[in-house]
C-alpha cells in the first residue's frame, strides 16, 4: 500500500479504519503493536485513533520521547554543572522542567543559575563565542534526528577553535533499543510502527536486522491519521499471515539508506556506546559518545562528577509507561498531583511524552 498526497484525506482514513476492523476479525489472539516515536504518540492521541481501534488490536507507546528517557541522574549532573563557577548551561526548552533528585533546571535558573533556553546547538555555540570567559555546556539530548545537528556544532567549534563549548551527552539510537523491546516477554510486542523522523536520517533498511533476527514486523509510517492507520493495517496483515516484513509507507520522507550526509557526520563525530534509558535500564549499543578527535568537547570527561542514580518519584509510572507495560490512565498521580503545570514525571513534561499527550487529548478527569 502506497500513501502519497492522499495522506490527509478523511475519507481514506475512514476506509482504512473499516479495513482494519475487518482484518482484525481474522486474528486468533489480540495483537500488540508499539509506536516508537513521541510525535506518533501525540498524533495518535490527538486524532483519537486508540478510541476507535478494534478490540483485537492494542496500540502501546514506546520510549519515543528523548527527553523522557533521559534519567534523573542526567539532570542531576547538569544541575551540578550549573552550580559550578564559570559554567553556563544551554538546553532545549523541553528539558527545563524535567525533575531530577535535586530539582529541575527551571528551578535552578530561578535561583540565579546561568541557564539558557536555545532552539539549536548552534545557538549554544554562539553564546560560547559571546562569553569567552565562561564554559558553555550544551545538554545534548535526542535521537538520530537531532544528533547530526549537534555533531555539526561540535565540528564547527573544532574548526573555529572555540574551546569553551562542551556537550553533556545523552544521545540515544533507536534500532537496538527496539531489539531489546522486541525480546522482552513482559511487553509481548507483535509489531512496530517505526519512527518517521528518525527513519528519515538512518533509512528504513536499519530495521531489516530486527525483522530478520527477531521475526517481528516493522512498518515505517508518517504522522497523519491516514499514515498511522495504513501502518496498522499493514502490521495486522503481517500478523495474520505470519510473514514479518519491513515496509516503508512513508516514501515521501524516508529512503532505504536514509540521509547519507547526516549518517556520515554521525560516524565522524560520535562512537557507539551503551546508554541508560529511564524505565528500561542500560541497553548495549544504544548511545552516542563523542569520538576521540572530539573528546575535548565532552563535559563529562572534563567535569567527572560522581552521580548516584536516582529512583523515580514515589507513585510515578513513567518508567513503566516508557517501556510500554503501563498506560498513562493507570497512574494514580495523573490529574491529581501530576499535570502539565505541575509535572512529577518526565512523561508529563515533554511535549512528546505519553502522559502529556493523554492529559491534553484524552484525560476526562
Amino acid at each position: 500500500m502506497m500513501i502519497s498526497e492522499a495522506y490527509r484525506d478523511p475519507k481514506l482514513a475512514r476506509e482504512l479504519l473499516g479495513l482494519l476492523h475487518r482484518l482484525a476479525q481474522a486474528l486468533d489472539q489480540p495483537a500488540v503493536f508499539m509506536e516508537v516515536c513521541g510525535t506518533h504518540t501525540m498524533s495518535i492521541y490527538r486524532s483519537g485513533i486508540r478510541d476507535v481501534l478494534p478490540r483485537q488490536i492494542r496500540l502501546i507507546s514506546g520510549p519515543g520521547c528523548p527527553v523522557c528517557v533521559s534519567g534523573a541522574d542526567y539532570i542531576d549532573r547538569a544541575l551540578l554543572l550549573a552550580e559550578t563557577e564559570r559554567i553556563a548551561i544551554a538546553s532545549f526548552g523541553d528539558l527545563m522542567r524535567v525533575p531530577g533528585s535535586r530539582g529541575s533546571l527551571a528551578a535552578a535558573r530561578a535561583r540565579g543559575a546561568d541557564i539558557h533556553v536555545v532552539y539549536s546547538p548552534l545557538d549554544a555555540l554562539r553564546i560560547a563565542q559571546k562569553k569567552p570567559q565562561a564554559t558553555i555546556v550544551f545538554l545534548a539530548v535526542g535521537f538520530e534526528t537531532t544528533a547530526p545537528g549537534i555533531g555539526a556544532a561540535v565540528e564547527r567549534a573544532k574548526r573555529d577553535g572555540i574551546t569553551n563549548f562542551k556537550l553533556l551527552t545523552a544521545l540515544k539510537t533507536i534500532p537496538h533499543a527496539m531489539r531489546a523491546l522486541a525480546t522482552d516477554p513482559e511487553i509481548g510486542v507483535h509489531g512496530f510502527l517505526c519512527p518517521g523522523h528518525v527513519s528519515a536520517v538512518i533509512g528504513c533498511d536499519a530495521y531489516q536486522p530486527l525483522v530478520d533476527g527477531q521475526r517481528i514486523p516493522c512498518v515505517v509510517a508518517g504522522f497523519e491519521p491516514v499514515d498511522i492507520l495504513a501502518g496498522l493495517v499493514e502490521l495486522t496483515r503481517q500478523r495474520i499471515d505470519g510473514q514479518p516484513r519491513l515496509v516503508n509507507l512513508y516514501p515521501r520522507a524516508v529512503r532505504a539508506a536514509g540521509n547519507e550526509r547526516a549518517r556520515q557526520l554521525l560516524d565522524r563525530v560520535f562512537d557507539v556506546d551503551d546508554a541508560m534509558w529511564r524505565g528500561i535500564g542500560c541497553l548495549p549499543r544504544t548511545g552516542l559518545r563523542l569520538a576521540a578527535p572530539f573528546r575535548d568537547y565532552d563535559a563529562a570527561v572534563r567535569y567527572p562528577f560522581d552521580i548516584v542514580a536516582a529512583p523515580e518519584p514515589a507513585g510515578c509510572l513513567c518508567g513503566r509507561i516508557l517501556k510500554g507495560i503501563a498506560e498513562p490512565v493507570e497512574c494514580q498521580l495523573l490529574g491529581t498531583i501530576c499535570s502539565p503545570d505541575s509535572p512529577v514525571g518526565a512523561c508529563m513534561v515533554s511535549s512528546e511524552g505519553a502522559c502529556a499527550a493523554y492529559y491534553r487529548y484524552a484525560y476526562r478527569g
